[in-house]
């Protein structure tokens, strides 16, 4: 790999910060193909440090490693976010307590305030998401990265084997009924086209890697289980994604741009931030079905 930048483990799960590369440049194929190959050895998260990117830049970027959720591919997030997304670049998710729709102050808000892995809901779900920092609080609102990777590989044979032929089924209802406010969420969230079933371990498309491949934010059961016994079996499954020994926390930095592949984890925002401005912008690349 011949590389133009200097990279930094950040943590023995994979993690690495990249420091030295301008991803606003107008990026050779070999570069990216770097990005990409690092990226799938790196636990599924880069970080990319002090970046200063425009709106296009960010999506130029992201464009190189597949379509985007709201692009010209035609293919928008669940209507109930369409508040969030930036009214002149579509391809674009503000994740933020400072803005309305229409730019005006919204107060409170927080996002992602619970264990998700994006857009999981869809028959495609997210691959890369790619985070841009823009207004980070002074303390507070680290970002907690779950790798299911390393949660299914510590598992024994027995219950792998267990596992290998069952499927979930991932809604959006789950989030609308805990995490959304019931005005915010809209009819046409629930028209089926927010709801699919997936496999509880997924193997990955590039990597070959097998992760798990479920999410408190939006798996709603086990097909073919029981209620209780869906309940029981899936708060194992958290209970081992979210021990400490396979999280990473992320510290932001202004200007970090974090990438991280939704096909090995799920995260958590932290709202620890009380009212200091908080405001990232966010690309979603749209992935493969599960397999």
């Amino acid at each position: 790999m011949r590389r133009n930048f200097h990279v930094t483990p950040l943590s023995t799960l994979g993690p690495r910060e990249v420091i030295g590369l301008d991803l606003g440049a107008n990026l050779d194929p070999e570069t990216v193909n770097d990005i990409r190959s690092l990226w799938n050895t790196s636990g599924g998260i880069l970080v990319f440090r002090d970046q200063h990117l425009t709106a296009e830049q960010h999506i130029a970027f992201s464009r190189h490693f597949g379509p985007l959720f709201g692009g010209p591919e035609g293919v928008p997030l669940q209507d109930t976010v369409s508040r969030y997304i930036h009214p002149d670049h579509p391809e674009i998710y503000r994740v933020s307590n400072q803005v309305e729709a229409d730019g005006t102050p919204k107060g409170r808000a927080r996002a992602g305030t619970y264990w998700h892995s994006d857009v999981s809901f869809r028959e495609q779900p997210a691959s890369a998401s790619i985070l841009y920092g823009k207004q980070i609080p002074p303390v507070g609102g680290d970002t907690l990265f779950a790798n299911g990777h390393a949660a299914y590989e510590d598992l024994s044979q027995t219950l792998k084997d267990t596992l290998a032929p069952l499927h979930a089924v991932h809604d959006f209802a789950v989030a609308a009924a805990t995490q959304y406010a019931r005005p915010v969420v809209i009819e046409g969230d629930f028209d089926g086209s927010n709801r699919a079933v997936h496999p509880v371990v997924r193997t990955h498309a590039e990597t070959g890697e097998k992760s798990l491949f479920v999410n408190p934010g939006f798996t709603s059961h086990l097909q073919n289980f029981s209620a209780g016994e869906s309940e029981a079996i899936l708060g194992f499954l958290y209970a081992q994604m979210t021990k400490p020994d396979y999280i990473y926390r992320h510290n932001w930095r202004q200007n970090d741009l974090i990438m991280w592949d939704n096909r090995l984890n799920m995260h958590y925002a932290i709202a620890d931030y009380g009212d200091e401005p908080r405001y990232l912008e966010r690309t979603t690349v749209i992935g493969e079905r599960p397999l």
